[in-house]
């Protein structure tokens, strides 16, 4: 028994530290809610009022942007829905230079990113109170749902009904502890 809570234990940590990294990002999930939510009415408190309501739904897709799209974002280098460059590979004066003294491989992201494909249209909707789903709509017609489930005190995030990241509320709540 305690060598299963020790392995454990390691597989925990070694599946954390990819979905870790991708706090930043494009937040491409929470700005296509944002944009829904401009949409709704053209009143500033208006929209202030529909913001209000959507705040449970903003936490889900914050959870869906930190833990999946801007981790996904970060080990390709590219956003999973736009192909947009991720931000840490933005070309700005530094004010400290490393890349001339590392390996070439270390340049870049490591993994491929996983589809360039073009969004046409995508839709975000809360299911129930523990649930939020967006259907997303490629430019070849293919479709893609990325859905995000809280269940007791965890969270399971998946694409196209496969499991991709599950984590607790706790490490949700310090996740989001750090970064204020």
């Amino acid at each position: 028994m305690k060598n299963f809570k020790k392995t454990l234990l390691i597989s925990a940590v070694a599946l954390s530290v990819p979905t870790l990294s991708g706090c930043v990002g494009s937040n491409f999930v929470t700005k296509k809610l944002m944009e829904f939510n401009v949409k709704v009415v053209d009143n500033r408190y208006a929209r202030g009022g529909v913001n209000f309501l959507l705040a449970p739904v903003y936490g889900f897709t914050t959870l869906a942007d930190y833990f999946v799209v801007n981790s996904i974002e970060f080990w390709t280098g590219k956003n999973p829905f736009d192909g947009s460059p991720h931000i840490f590979d933005s070309k700005v004066d530094t004010y400290i230079d490393i890349n001339g003294d590392l390996d070439p491989s270390l340049h870049d992201a490591p993994v491929d990113p996983i589809s360039q494909k073009q969004i046409e249209e995508s839709q975000i909707r809360s299911i129930d109170e523990n649930t939020i789903e967006m259907e997303v709509t490629f430019v070849d017609g293919t479709q893609s749902t990325v859905q995000g489930v809280k269940d007791g005190n965890s969270v399971t995030f998946s694409v196209d009904g496969e499991v991709v990241s599950t984590t607790s509320i706790g490490a949700l709540e310090s996740a989001f502890a750090q970064q204020s």
